[in-house]
């Protein structure tokens, strides 16, 4: 385990399953978009709660790609782990898999990258701790989403 002020990637990963029923889709029979984000939001804001330990809100969702359909009676299976953390933020990545339930199947249907602040008792941001990527793909995703870091930054002081 990492120490108080840092934490590793899988203390605060987190998974999610939704079996998908009549009121998730549209008349095609397919997952709302919407409903997939307020899915990818849920579990990616338990990922920076569990890093951070603090109340946190959604800053951004930088980047949501919808690459294929999930369908009414599939699984939709939610991987999210914190890719970089800044001072008081936390970028957090979503990977959503849709599953036939019958055959075992499985496939990538959509990628994000949210952002979340944590909060202080008063509602400010309040600074969280490090994050210490450990594997390869880990140390990847760090790099990756501390550049994304820089251009948000880089792009917020040009306003």
């Amino acid at each position: 385990m990492a120490s108080a002020e840092e934490r590793t990637v899988s203390e605060s990963a987190a998974d999610s399953v939704q079996v998908v029923l009549p009121n998730d889709t549209n008349p095609l029979g397919n997952v709302l978009g919407g409903r997939v984000m307020h899915w990818i939001d849920l579990i990616a804001a338990v990922v920076a709660y569990r890093h951070s330990r603090r109340p946190v809100v959604t800053a951004s969702m930088e980047r949501l790609e919808f690459m294929s359909p999930i369908r009414l009676g599939q699984i939709a299976i939610l991987q999210a782990a914190a890719n970089y953390v800044g001072k008081t933020s936390m970028e957090v990545g979503v990977e959503v898999y849709a599953e036939n339930p019958t055959s075992g199947q499985r496939y990538h249907t959509s990628s994000a990258i949210l952002t979340y602040v944590a909060l202080d008792d008063y509602g400010k941001p309040t600074p969280v701790p490090s994050l210490r990527p450990e594997s390869d793909e880990e140390k990847k995703r760090y790099r990756e989403g501390e550049q994304r870091y820089l251009e948000r930054k880089r792009q917020k002081s040009r306003r």
